[in-house]
């Protein structure tokens, strides 16, 4: 079975299952050169039944990767492959015309990879060291031959209660992206009962709204179309972290939004940071395409967000 699952945080919670389950390698991008479809830290897990969970290719690579990474359980030796341009399989040449270094780790530390899912789980990035010998390591130090900073998920919290709200909630969580959604308390008793709620916020009054914790790697989007609503939320909003902020509805709608919340006293570099009307495509209609346009959005400003917190700055 094949779980093309993305984001390091369910691949490691994917490698403790099949840990426990008998065994199961580690393997990661180390190297890429010229076009490639994943980047170097990208990771894959394979157990000793052949189960893999995650991608290091568009396809082409994965099972011939999967076959050494089930011998490298057997011998128990840590393996490094290179494919495309310098490589020994001449039998699996990479269309793009560049080259991969993937490294095999057949036993890593439990309580080292325990350590990483649990600090991703509560959304603390962390840089994640590799030995060619088979060996990982948390904030490595030195004498490591691969180091590669991973990022929480991110995370779309979404503040509304109409259809658009609803849309972009499906559309990003089968996107794989962790979503939070806040909706008035009433709200909550008439939703659809095949959406998973378990994510969400009451709001009671818009006076008294729950506390939140918006990390800069959050996305807050507004889709309420109520005043009442939407000040308290956005000055909220502002006064936290994220790194994007987004309010559903008209050029005319925005306009009005920011004398609002000038009245109230905020600030227009604040002012500046909401994206309205939010949407990379403009003038979506049904509310399933907007989603994929304020989705579009976030992701295009998400490589910035991307940059290596650990990176020493001048």
């Amino acid at each position: 079975m094949i779980h093309y699952a993305e984001h390091i945080e369910d691949v490691l919670a994917a490698w403790l299952e099949q840990h426990c389950e008998g065994g199961a390698a580690l393997v990661a991008i180390t190297l890429t050169e010229g076009g490639g479809v994943r980047a170097p830290g990208a990771v894959m897990t394979v157990s000793q039944t052949g189960q893999r969970v995650g991608y290091i290719s568009g396809g082409c690579l994965d099972a011939d990767v999967a076959r050494h990474a089930l011998d490298a359980l057997t011998v128990g030796k840590a393996r490094k492959l290179r494919y495309g341009s310098g490589s020994p399989f001449v039998d699996l040449p990479l269309p793009c015309g560049g080259a991969i270094e993937v490294l095999i780790v057949p036993k890593a530390d439990p309580m080292v990879v325990r350590r990483c899912a649990d600090l991703l789980s509560a959304r603390i990035p962390l840089r994640l060291g590799f030995r060619e010998c088979g060996e990982i390591m948390l904030a490595p130090m030195a004498d490591v031959d691969h180091v590669f900073t991973y990022l929480p998920k991110l995370r779309i919290r979404i503040a509304g209660r109409s259809a658009d709200a609803i849309a972009l909630h499906r559309v990003a969580t089968a996107a794989g992206l962790s979503v939070l959604l806040q909706m008035p308390e009433q709200e909550f008793h008439n939703a659809d009962p095949a959406l998973d709620l378990s994510m969400g916020l009451r709001m009671q009054i818009p006076t008294s709204l729950p506390v939140v914790d918006d990390d800069p790697w959050t996305a807050v989007i507004l889709s309420l179309h109520d005043a009442d609503w939407e000040d308290p939320l956005l000055v909220q909003a502002l006064e936290g972290r994220a790194h994007f902020i987004g309010a559903v509805g008209s050029r005319k709608t925005h306009d009005r939004r920011c004398n609002r919340l000038r009245a109230r006293g905020v600030g227009e570099e604040q002012i500046r940071r909401i994206r309205g009307p939010v949407g990379l495509v403009a003038s979506m209609r049904d509310a399933s395409f907007l989603a994929v346009s304020i989705l579009a959005e976030i992701l295009s400003g998400w490589k910035q967000v991307s940059i290596d917190p650990f990176q020493t700055r001048p």
